[in-house]
């Protein structure tokens, strides 16, 4: 049996993803904070607590056999003007979005390229183009791409194939402690089952075909504010 490793299994777009790879034959690992809230019941789901912005990150990634796939999910948001980000926000945005995805793959890349596996990174259109109030987590996801597409160029002849997903507004809870949200219109956000199926797809292509970036818009793009609560 083929595994799997997923980061940001316990919740949104990459609990989804574990599901689709648990039904299509993975046994899947799945690295999140806290998985009380996560609704897989499988014997081949291998749940991970593990923090991605742990400095001893490297001693606490365990070794995969069979490993095929990487879905490098896990992120962050904080949304504001540049300067009113804290330091820790900043930091928070680069090191989870962009570094612990560059650490986590180059602890596994020996053993996908002899497989010939996958690595999928869930990125953003914000990586794509430029928007008020997010040029850090922009850059953090532009840079994910970018490393994700050298990647590819670096090591295609081991038969490793690298890609980006960049998806829209994603219905999740990503958004619970912005101050914004997805409007309330189904052809105005993706949900999470779009993003896996896309996956799947892509690992059922024949052999020489490789897809390096994707992105997945909405139909109608609109988003809602949320209501400010007065204080007492």
């Amino acid at each position: 049996m083929n595994s799997a490793l997923v980061t940001g299994a316990s919740r949104g777009i990459g609990k989804e993803i574990a599901k689709e790879l648990l039904r299509i034959g993975f046994r899947v690992y799945g690295i999140g904070r806290d998985f009380s809230n996560t609704d897989i019941d499988d014997e081949n789901f291998i749940a991970l607590k593990i923090d991605l912005l742990d400095k001893d990150l490297y001693e606490k990634l365990p070794k995969i056999e069979s490993m095929k796939v990487l879905v490098n999910s896990a992120g962050v948001g904080h949304f504001a003007p540049h300067e009113e980000l804290s330091f820790k926000e900043i930091s928070e945005i680069i090191d989870l979005n962009l570094k612990a995805p560059l650490l986590v793959t180059k602890f596994y890349l020996r053993e996908l390229k002899q497989n010939s596996g996958y690595i999928f990174s869930i990125n953003s259109v914000s990586g794509l183009e430029a928007a008020i109030g997010g040029a850090a987590y922009g850059a953090s996801k532009a840079g994910l791409r970018h490393f994700g597409l050298s990647l590819f160029k670096e090591a295609r002849k081991s038969g490793l194939r690298v890609v980006n997903i960049n998806p829209n507004v994603t219905k999740t809870d990503f958004f619970d402690k912005l101050h914004f949200k997805y409007d309330s219109d189904p052809l105005c956000y993706i949900v999470p089952s779009d993003i896996s199926k896309v996956i799947k797809d892509i690992l059922e292509l024949r052999d020489g075909i490789a897809v390096t970036d994707i992105t997945i818009e909405t139909q109608i793009f609109r988003l809602e504010k949320k209501r400010k609560v007065a204080k007492n």
